[in-house]
């Protein structure tokens, strides 16, 4: 067997062990340790002089030591003291108060509430958790339809992996070796656009059929204005303040990734004693998810690059490149046979794993056709929106269902999620055929 048919069944192996459902960080360092011994084997030499011990160390070091995973934990440690800061309810209850004159208010208060709290964690499982113990049940108890109610939750959950701070957007800039701050100012308009049509759906979807979302309660449509602003401005100031000082500060260039995630770190400790929501359990609590996420991120990096570097060097990355230009492809036909796969890979995947194992098979051959790194980068990032709504994983449906009542059945959940797919690919299509949604705020503050 040929080293480069040897790498594709390396890759085979990889993908079957994953689904029987051993765990994917380790899997990955077993199966580059375990093939590259045998790459890197030269006869007669000691068992730890092989040169796959030091590639794996090295691997490990670098990881450690990089300057821009750094803003991994400081992201996360702001985001999950923000979730535990209990400003979501006031956020929202404020929202529905607001916007409690346009149809369905109630769907379009959870989705502006999932992108601003997306904004400000970047952290889906919360957003989908939070938001399905607090709006779920409203609106399920106000009347609205099930499949319409769920899909709103779980699309407006995974915004987080595209709207900067986005912790995928980090690991991407890692893997292709893109600008993290022109990948955040390229995602800002995509993020906001893919929000901005599912609002649209729903407000479209309900003036259609008004039986999908009645009315709001008499004790919330009779409000006043003036309470509705001071509730608004109550829930909503401190949070836009700490998302304007962290992204403005990143995209101004007034500060690194890093810098600013540690000011929003800050920033969001300062926000949860104003809210007296600081107590010692809850920072307790989000250490921990920080510590325990992070270390998460890192092995999986530190397993990824052993694995395609001994992928690359058995020639696995070779035979697919040359594959892949085999099939003498425009780079139209490109993006959508790349799309695809990734499309197809978030069914049993992750964005973790498709972000660090899969994308870097595709990166080698952009410069062949063209493709600027970043834009493909935010392709990728609105795909992944894909999937968390896609069954057989669709993991929003799951941490949805984990904390819905039980009368909401699983396949009900997925039903609701469908329509929000074709907004994912409508905004993809709108990216590709406006380049200035992702190009214009990089070319305007970077040149």
């Amino acid at each position: 067997m040929s080293d480069p048919v040897l790498a594709l069944v390396m890759l085979g192996l990889f993908i079957f062990l994953i689904l029987l459902g051993f765990p994917i960080a380790f899997t990955l360092m077993g199966m580059g340790v375990g093939f590259g011994f045998y790459a890197y084997y030269q006869a007669g030499q000691e068992f730890y002089d092989n040169r796959l011990f030091y590639l794996l160390t090295q691997n490990t070091w670098s990881i450690m030591s990089s300057d821009v995973l750094v803003a991994v934990p400081l992201f996360l440690f702001m985001g999950y003291v923000i979730e535990r800061a209990n400003i979501l309810d006031r956020l929202f209850y404020s929202l529905q108060v607001a916007l409690r004159r346009i149809p369905g208010s109630m769907a379009v208060a959870a989705l502006v509430t999932c992108a601003l709290f997306a904004t400000a964690t970047g952290i889906v499982g919360a957003v989908v958790t939070l938001m399905g113990l607090l709006a779920f049940p409203a609106m399920l108890k106000a009347g609205y339809d099930q499949r319409l109610s769920a899909g709103v939750i779980c699309a407006g959950g995974t915004l987080g992996i595209l709207i900067p701070p986005s912790i995928m957007l980090i690991v991407y800039a890692a893997a292709a070796s893109v600008s993290v701050v022109r990948l955040y100012a390229g995602a800002l308009i995509p993020g906001f656009l893919l929000a901005g049509l599912y609002v649209t759906y729903v407000i479209a979807r309900v003036v259609m059929n008004p039986k999908l979302a009645p009315t709001l309660p008499k004790e919330l449509a009779d409000v006043p204005w003036t309470r509705a602003f001071v509730l608004l401005v109550q829930a909503f100031v401190p949070l836009a303040v700490l998302i304007l000082a962290v992204l403005g500060s990143i995209i101004f260039g007034l500060a690194t990734p890093t810098e600013a995630a540690a000011v929003g770190a800050l920033g969001a400790l300062i926000i949860a004693a104003a809210y007296r929501a600081l107590t010692w359990s809850r920072l307790q609590e989000a250490v921990y998810l920080t510590a325990r996420t992070s270390a998460m991120v890192c092995f999986l990096f530190v397993g990824s690059w052993t694995f395609s570097s001994v992928f690359s060097y058995l020639g696995g990355e070779g035979i697919i490149k040359s594959f892949v230009l085999g099939l003498d492809l425009n780079p139209v036909l490109f993006l959508i046979l790349s799309q695809f796969i990734i499309f197809l890979l978030g069914w049993p995947l992750e964005w973790s794993e498709i972000i660090i194992i899969f994308v870097p098979i595709f990166l080698p051959l952009l410069p062949h056709f063209h493709i600027d790194p970043l834009f493909f980068g935010i392709l990728v990032a609105l795909n992944l929106q894909t999937s968390f709504l896609t069954p057989p994983m669709a993991m929003s449906a799951y941490y949805l269902k984990g904390i819905a009542p039980p009368f909401v059945q699983l396949w009900t959940i997925f039903r609701g999620c469908f329509p929000f797919l074709a907004m994912v690919f409508i905004a993809m299509i709108l990216v590709y055929v406006f380049p200035a949604l992702h190009t214009w705020l990089p070319n305007l503050f970077y040149g």
